[in-house]
């Protein structure tokens, strides 16, 4: 991430606050918790995250009373993380405020994912859309690389690119933030969310990557386009164009 993302996690369990503490810091986020809904209000104002992982059985106030009062002054992202998985529990926490539900027993990988899936959603959405070119198409090395999100086509020189959807949806991703490390876990997420099913594991990445590769690099020994960065994952290293080409 280009910037540190700040993450308040509220949870009375001690060992929860800690294992997420540390898979969150891992991709970067930096942490801070709160053990009941006192603390978490006053956390929210004095650390001002940009997410907040709320479980709804606190000591004190509710996990949805915390969601309504920080939600009376507040647009603030929130993962509700609770042991109800009963399906007005599920509904009620998003009617009253709550951006997505987990349920515990939980996979630390599990919340990552719905974590970035929101940030994504709540954050990165705005800027995609300042940077969108009038006519949608992305151009890049003066037009060997193109890309109509319309149309869904990607063209390498003149030629037209098949790629599948999986393959489509990692590129177009990278190609909105050349430079940006996207780790393999990050790619996973940009897959998953949106609707598009997908049961594949992190590494699985590597493969879909290596096919793409092969379907739009000139050498894909030596890619041009999808870069490797070695212990972190994968950026798009083309070059924008100023302007783009119309069609």
């Amino acid at each position: 991430m280009s910037i540190v993302t700040r993450v308040l996690i509220v949870d009375d369990e001690r060992g929860i606050i800690e294992v997420l503490e540390a898979y969150l810091e891992r991709q970067g986020f930096e942490i801070q918790s709160a053990e009941n809904g006192v603390e978490a209000l006053r956390k929210v104002k004095s650390f001002e995250p940009d997410l907040m992982i709320l479980d709804l059985m606190l000591p004190d106030i509710s996990g949805e009373e915390v969601c309504r009062l920080v939600r009376m002054e507040s647009d603030l992202p929130i993962l509700m993380l609770t042991a109800k998985s009963a399906e007005d529990d599920r509904i009620n926490g998003i009617v009253i405020g709550a951006d997505d539900y987990v349920t515990k027993p939980f996979s630390p990988r599990e919340v990552i994912v719905r974590v970035q899936a929101i940030l994504r959603r709540t954050q990165k959405a705005p800027v995609q859309a300042q940077t969108q070119p009038e006519n949608g198409i992305l151009s890049f090395n003066q037009r060997h690389l193109t890309i109509d999100p319309l149309k869904k086509e990607v063209l390498v020189g003149d030629e037209l690119v098949t790629l599948t959807p999986i393959e489509y949806k990692l590129l177009t991703n990278m190609a909105d933030y050349p430079g940006r490390v996207y780790s393999r876990l990050d790619l996973l997420e940009k897959i998953q969310e949106e609707g598009m099913y997908y049961e594949g594991y992190e590494r699985s990445i590597d493969t879909h990557i290596k096919n793409l590769r092969k379907k739009m690099e000139v050498d894909s020994r030596t890619p041009e386009y999808i870069l490797t960065v070695f212990g972190m994952g994968y950026k798009f290293g083309g070059k924008k164009d100023v302007a783009n080409p119309s069609r």
